[in-house]
């Protein structure tokens, strides 16, 4: 940690803007300048490329069983040849989009100025087949957490993407928490009372820990040790989750990390004693705290119940800061539903080269909606804009 993390944080309004060069996009929670950031900086194996009309994207080798349900993981892990099998089953994909927003973003001007058709038909004559799959990644399905007129452009742009030949599928299910309640106790008390005496229990271990808010941009992350150990914590949850894709590297970290346009939040979360348990960066944007990267020393995390301290912290600077929504992001649905976020889901557009395949996903597509499959099994509500 930066010396003990001895540095004050200087906290900018939750309106700060970015520069004014950088490019704008619609149906985009976070920042401009980390898509930016993402092209500058791909993950591991990732080409970022720029698609005509200026929707960001990559290339990457795509695991075709990435998003495969239980039920069908479960029974190919019966199959002799797992690895020749994965590998078979893993092909050169082109995506529109990034792994580092919730949404397909999709540059202002676009939406104001092309239709969604053209789009697509754009979008097509750019990739000109050169990858078995060309996926436009999680497009905005109806939300409270965008403008209607960004949501209604995506919902158009879905409907061309089916009229064009696309097979649509369902994506994953995006966390998020309204700030619609005056404190901790009052959130509390809308969950069962099982949850309340459970939760209450794990946040006693906030006693034993050091919360520190710094902003990207902050001196301390000028400091290569510092950053060499968030990182480290970064790979340790990489390393323990179930979807591995977009490995982000050392040199994206650094450069989110020193950008203060970003208007980033980095919270860290220290033992008495200095030691650093883990952090979750966070930005600021369009009157939100977007949740996006997390860190843990598993055994210290577990030690000091860190994920529940953490979703409680965040909460509570949303609703000092006068924010309208934690956005808590993508995975483990089952505990963020636990926690008492609410979800909606968003949906890939999937172009396959081969029209027989591209049947033939069109009758498997099911197989491939594990968040959704979830949601029907569990009966959770999603909150989706009619």
């Amino acid at each position: 940690m930066c010396a003990a993390l001895p540095c004050a944080p200087s906290v900018p309004s939750a309106s700060a803007e970015a520069p004014a060069d950088a490019p704008t996009y619609a149906c985009a929670l976070e920042p401009p300048g980390l898509l930016g950031h993402f092209l500058a900086h791909p993950p591991e194996g990732f080409s970022a490329r720029t698609f005509a009309g200026g929707v960001p994207g990559f290339v990457a080798d795509f695991d075709l069983l990435t998003t495969a349900d239980e039920q069908l993981l479960a029974t190919l892990a019966q199959w002799p040849g797992q690895r020749a099998l994965r590998r078979l089953l893993t092909w050169r994909t082109c995506f529109a989009g990034s792994t580092v927003s919730e949404y397909l973003p999709l540059p202002a001007h676009t939406t104001q100025h092309t239709a969604p058709a053209a789009l697509v038909s754009a979008l097509l004559q750019d990739w000109q087949r050169s990858t078995r799959l060309l996926i436009l990644k999680d497009i905005a399905l109806p939300t409270e957490l965008l403008p209607e007129d960004e949501a209604r452009y995506a919902g158009a742009l879905l409907q061309a993407c089916a009229a064009q030949g696309f097979v649509i599928v369902e994506g994953q299910a995006l966390a998020y928490v309204p700030i619609d309640f005056a404190s901790e106790d009052e959130y509390l008390a809308r969950l069962s009372s099982g949850r309340r005496k459970n939760i209450r229990r794990k946040l006693r271990a906030r006693q034993g820990l050091h919360v520190q808010v710094l902003t990207t941009g902050d001196a301390c992350f000028a400091d290569e040790t510092l950053l060499a150990r968030l990182y480290a914590l970064y790979q340790q949850v990489y390393a323990q989750s179930e979807l591995h894709f977009d490995r982000l590297s050392a040199g994206f970290f650094r450069a989110v990390l020193q950008d203060a346009a970003l208007d980033g939040r980095m919270f860290l979360y220290a033992t008495a004693a200095g030691e650093l348990v883990g952090f979750n960066l966070c930005f600021v944007h369009r009157g939100m705290l977007i949740d996006k990267y997390i860190g843990l020393d598993y055994a210290l995390s577990r030690q000091h119940n860190l994920y529940f301290v953490s979703w409680m912290e965040n909460l509570a600077y949303a609703r000092t800061h006068g924010l309208r929504h934690y956005v808590a992001g993508w995975t483990d649905p089952q505990i963020k539903a636990y926690l008492g976020a609410r979800f909606a889901l968003t949906q890939h557009a999937v172009y396959v080269r081969n029209p027989l395949l591209r049947a033939a996903l069109a009758r498997l597509a099911h197989w491939f909606e594990r968040d959704h499959a979830w949601f029907a099994d569990e009966g959770h509500e999603l909150h989706e804009r009619r």
